[in-house]
């Protein structure tokens, strides 16, 4: 149950074994725990949105601290990537944020992996890339702080975007990644 299918089919079972062993990751927030059925989930794409200044980036440093929690604190007990495609990621937040749930903030920082993406052909590069270190240590959540920003940058205009979409078709290699 933990190979990727490539679109084959698999047996019920296996994806209830596979479901097992989801976890729900805490957003800091025990309002929005509850809405999201008691946090992010794993394994999965959680999409955020919102008007600029909503707090998305917000919740994405304290998810970057919580993920490295304890499970009966709401944790995953892993590390965290941040690909940051619109240079949002602040490490002293993440410091003020460790320290409100009485983490050490250097081994908190420690524990996140970051890369800056600049492109949007970069960015697929690097989550390539980060897919190999997801095999070889334990990563508890990605976060793309835009994912499509670059998109927006790098193909003006509707056609453009739809005719790289049918080169590579949306969600197929992010869904392959949550799927590690």
């Amino acid at each position: 149950a933990g190979k990727l299918s490539n679109g084959s089919f698999v047996t019920g079972f296996s994806v209830l074994e596979k479901r097992q062993t989801l976890i729900k990751i805490s957003t800091g927030s025990k309002g929005l725990d509850d809405l999201l059925g008691g946090g992010i989930e794993s394994q999965s794409i959680t999409e955020v949105f919102g008007e600029f200044r909503t707090g998305k980036t917000q919740i994405a440093h304290t998810l970057c601290v919580t993920c490295q929690l304890p499970r009966e604190m709401g944790g995953g007990e892993g590390k965290a990537a941040f690909i940051d495609a619109e240079g949002t990621f602040r490490p002293e937040r993440i410091v003020a944020i460790a320290e409100r749930y009485n983490l050490d903030p250097e081994q908190v920082l420690e524990n996140i992996v970051y890369a800056r993406a600049f492109t949007s052909e970069h960015q697929a590069t690097l989550i390539q890339a980060l897919t190999e270190k997801m095999v070889e240590e334990r990563f508890s959540i990605l976060i793309i702080d835009s994912i499509t920003a670059l998109f927006r940058v790098d193909y003006t205009g509707r056609g453009e975007l739809a005719a790289r979409f049918r080169f590579s078709p949306p969600g197929s290699f992010s869904q392959k990644t949550a799927e590690i």
